[in-house]
């Protein structure tokens, strides 16, 4: 029959051995624990300042208990520290400066002890637990998963995915979609974060990257890089897009997705509630990808606004509301598809658009310019919108218009300087009536009209000015996406965000940064020279 003490010895080593494996965590971190706790009784027992350790054979369970302390000269603190006389009872080689050991015997844990053991050791198990889950997936982020609904809280989904859970919150699910717990669902990893109540695993099953990874597994010539999906976009459990490319020019990338009878796309759809896929071809070309994001409507024409990120799509009047989808949803997929924003016209309106952008610069060079309606019409149906476009343009292209000669070329670029001139004085005297200050003026890439621009938003002085950062003063204004369906768009924190103060300019981050510093100069001006100052102290 085994002695109470190897008995003892037994059942530590083995509650150490199931814990490990019940938790899969190292059995090294187990002991570790268990000694930890032994510690902390035992300072229960033999008082608090002492120095205890305590150490667990992990092979044969022997426990070794001792108290560290200090040979002095003369002790001040008995619980830390011993003489030289005492010390070297327990060790003939100890000298003054030493740590020794001084042996305890083993202490019998009480009630109260153990409960409070029992709680080091859980804790210390269930960080190693949660450090393991988080060393596990955190380098998973972009993987799809499959797990088990273990419980529904407050509207989102908590999923045992084995040695870990993962939550799909409430934004992350699809709509309509019902959530039973016992059944396995597959989601996508968004991100995994470290926070003091353990690994937090985000699963998403409405982000596009879910569907993106399910053709990835449906569709072999996805997964083997012959198919490439370039952009993706949904509307979680009513409809999306996605745009593929074929890198062999022998297999046709819709055709693949879609498979035969259309068996490959019906398992995402599936999978996805039943949610429709328009499968489109990539192309480069943006003008392309735009006609082709926005089927099955028909379009006429599609002109881009680079400088804005704009696109203008002009279909015939019959396909209008099929361009735009129910509630806007085909031209919403469409711009988040293209990442661009998408402006929905027909031909009639673009028409009348187009008349009155006519009409309007006609007049502008008729007043500006002083000349006939002719005139300034055929200027505008040459492509000129601007003054400085005339004023600038090189003599013998303006020369070269038919019915132009070099004599009016000249005129014309003569009086588009003088009415550029106006233009400066006027803003001028706007400026100064706003009580802007000439030392702005001075500064690089500020025009007049920029300086009435600054006045109105209260920016008088180069201090006002320094204040800035360059996003406050150059950034561009944000814009709405046009909502054809007639409600009113969505607003957000990021809608109140208009940009910068002279946004509408198009001045680079280059130029706003060499305004703001140049605007700052004489901060740095008028603070002393460091050793003149120093001179100054000493003289005094």
């Amino acid at each position: 029959m085994a002695s109470p003490i190897s008995a003892n010895r037994a059942e530590l080593l083995a509650i150490a051995t199931s814990v490990a494996n019940e938790k899969l965590i190292d059995k090294a971190i187990v002991i570790e624990a268990m000694e930890e706790a032994i510690q902390k009784s035992a300072r229960n027992r033999y008082g608090a300042e002492n120095d205890i350790r305590a150490k667990l054979d992990p092979r044969t369970g022997d426990l070794r208990l001792w108290r560290v302390v200090e040979v002095v000269e003369v002790v001040e603190d008995y619980f830390k520290q011993v003489d030289l006389k005492q010390a070297q009872k327990l060790d003939p080689n100890a000298k003054i400066g030493d740590f020794i050991v001084d042996p305890l015997p083993p202490v019998d844990l009480g009630r109260i002890d153990a409960q409070s053991a029992k709680q080091v050791i859980f804790q210390k198990v269930r960080d190693a637990e949660r450090e393991r889950q988080y060393e596990e997936f955190k380098d998973r982020a972009g993987e799809l998963v499959t797990g088990v609904i273990k419980s529904v809280e407050f509207g989102h989904v908590i999923v045992n995915l084995g040695r870990a859970e993962g939550v799909i919150r409430r934004d992350q699910q699809i709509p309509r979609e019902v959530a039973r717990v016992g059944e396995r669902v597959r989601a996508w990893i968004m991100k995994v974060e470290r926070q003091n109540r353990g690994p937090q695993i985000f699963l998403s099953r409405a982000h596009p990257e879910f569907m993106k990874k399910l053709f990835a597994q449906e569709v072999p010539e996805i997964y083997d890089g012959i198919i490439s999906i370039q952009a993706a976009a949904r509307d979680p459990g009513s409809r999306a897009k996605i745009g593929v490319i074929s890198r062999d020019s022998s297999i046709d990338p819709v055709g693949a997705c879609v498979g035969m009878k259309g068996s490959r796309v019906q398992a995402v759809v599936q999978e996805m509630q039943g949610e429709k896929i328009d499968i489109i071809p990539w192309s480069e070309d943006t003008a392309t990808f735009v006609v082709n994001a926005l089927q099955p409507a028909t379009v006429s024409r599609v002109v881009i606004d680079e400088e804005e990120g704009r696109i203008e799509v002009v279909v015939p009047d019959d396909q209008l509301s099929l361009a735009i989808g129910r509630r806007g949803q085909n031209v919403r997929l469409a711009s988040q598809l293209t990442g661009r924003q998408i402006d929905i016209m027909t031909e009639a309106e673009a028409s009348e658009k187009r008349q009155k952008e006519f009409a309007e610069r006609s007049k502008m060079f008729e007043e500006e310019l002083d000349v006939d309606e002719t005139l300034s019409q055929l200027l505008v149906a040459e492509g000129f919108s601007e003054l400085e476009e005339v004023a600038y343009i090189d003599m013998a292209e303006l020369a070269a218009i038919e019915g132009f000669d070099e004599e009016l070329a000249e005129e014309l670029q003569s009086r588009a300087n003088e009415a550029l001139e106006r233009r400066e004085e006027a803003a001028r005297e706007a400026r100064r009536a706003l009580g802007v200050e000439d030392a702005l003026a001075e500064l690089p890439h500020l025009t007049e009209a920029m300086l009435v621009t600054l006045g109105k938003a209260g920016i008088k002085t180069l201090d006002d000015l320094a204040d800035l950062a360059t996003d406050e003063l150059i950034a561009k204004k944000r814009t709405e996406q046009r909502r054809r369906d007639g409600s009113a768009p969505r607003r957000s924190a990021r809608d109140e965000d208009k940009g910068g103060v002279l946004g509408e300019y198009g001045l680079t981050e280059e130029q706003g940064n060499e305004i703001i510093m140049a605007a700052r100069a004489h901060w740095f001006a008028d603070e002393p020279d460091t050793e003149e100052a120093a001179d100054a102290d000493s003289s005094q």
